[in-house]
């Protein structure tokens, strides 16, 4: 019996971090010391106080059994923490919903709300998902370029009127992944202009929320008046409180949309193990000193590979938030020519942009998962690689 993928999935690149870890396993097979700086997953561990409220719930043996959605605390938390780090009132029991994981619940909206044939504005460069999930829901995606004379902000105008009349959603991020980019105020207002006059459901993932730099404002687009009008907001626990493998995130705002990806899930899942939860309470009410001192240890991570790479040449640019540097590859590359031969030459491990969409070409992403010395030493080795390998 011959098995075949679906025509969907089949539409669907192989992953290209799949690759890069492939590549890497035959670097270190060959003896070479490979600083992995591609996925973005945290190299820190979670605060001791939410790790202790994890185990001291996992001793409940009562709480084995499903939960089948956010327990109403985790809810009422997530609108604490809204409320206390961006100024947003949120009902918890309509306008929150528990995700295991934003990634999950990006998934899972597109095939909650597109029907084949409908349009769904994606940012190119964009984090893989956006695209995938519109490809499994049967949709079309039109590609909005973020360029860097356009400060990486969709030029809304320019979306032609023929897709505007079939385009049901519309997804941004800012900070962005791989594109790091900020939006200030005024930019989530036009969005919310834009869905109004279009009837386009708008959704932000806000996943590095708390990963921003520099005195920069934290902007949620949940803080501009309208906004739950048009759009929901996803964030996580992933990377805020370094609990990726826990699969525990939220959405909030429109309350037909979350109602809507809720009935979804009601088919889906049977809600995440109540000792994650209670985890993720602790983390949310905490005094959030936590996410001060990790910030700043970000931002000097930054610095150390920014600095580093300008020693050999590399203008890269600073990146104003999220754990990851969006860097333009010298001339006479391809990305994924430069990332591989990289870690082939010199066991250092980074994203070739092209996987993030067309307009990823010319770049790569690097991934501040590594402490500041090992990041500089990184940064000495691309040096050594570009001075072997000028084209």
């Amino acid at each position: 019996m011959n098995i075949v993928a679906s025509e969907k999935l089949q539409k669907m690149s192989s992953s290209i971090f799949q690759k890069v870890a492939d590549q890497k396993q035959k670097a270190l097979k060959n003896g070479i010391d490979v600083i992995d700086l591609s996925v973005g997953s945290p190299d820190f561990a979670p605060p001791a106080f939410v790790v202790e409220a994890l185990a001291e719930a996992a001793m409940d043996r009562s709480k084995y059994g499903y939960t089948l959605k956010g327990i109403p605390e985790f809810n009422e938390a997530v609108s604490y923490f809204y409320k206390q780090r961006y100024d947003v009132e949120l009902n918890p029991a309509s306008e929150v919903i528990q995700l295991m994981g934003s990634q999950d619940g990006l998934a899972h909206l597109a095939m909650a709300v597109i029907n084949p044939g409908d349009y769904v504005l994606v940012p190119d460069p964009g984090y893989p998902i956006y695209e995938a999930s519109v490809t499994i829901a049967g949709g079309n995606i039109y590609p909005m370029p973020l360029l860097e004379e356009n400060r990486f902000l969709p030029q809304l105008d320019e979306i032609p009127a023929k897709v505007l009349e079939k385009t049901k959603l519309m997804i941004i991020s800012y900070p962005g992944n791989p594109v790091t980019a900020l939006a200030d105020r005024s930019f989530f207002q036009e969005v919310i202009r834009f869905a109004k006059k279009h009837e386009i459901l708008v959704l932000h993932d806000f996943a590095y929320s708390e990963l921003i730099f520099d005195n920069n404002p934290q902007i949620s687009f949940m803080s501009i008046p309208g906004a739950k009008e048009v759009g929901i907001e996803f964030n996580s626990l992933s990377k805020t409180f370094n609990m990726a493998g826990c699969r525990i995130g939220y959405a909030v705002g429109n309350e037909q949309a979350l109602a809507i990806l809720a009935s979804l899930k009601s088919h889906i899942d049977y809600g995440v193990f109540y000792p994650i939860q209670k985890a993720a309470i602790t983390a949310l009410t905490s005094d959030f000193s936590f996410l001060q001192s990790q910030v700043r240890e970000y931002e000097k991570r930054r610095d150390a590979l920014i600095s580093g790479l300008s020693k050999g040449g590399w203008q890269a640019a600073k990146s104003p938030a999220t754990m990851f540097v969006w860097a333009k590859i010298p001339s006479g590359w391809t990305s994924r020519r430069f990332a591989f031969e990289l870690i082939d030459s010199k066991g250092v491990a980074v994203i070739p942009g092209d996987a993030f969409g067309k307009l990823g070409e010319g770049y790569v992403r690097i991934a501040l998962v590594q402490p500041s010395k090992r990041l500089s030493e990184a940064a000495e080795r691309i040096q050594e690689f570009l001075r072997e390998t000028q084209v």
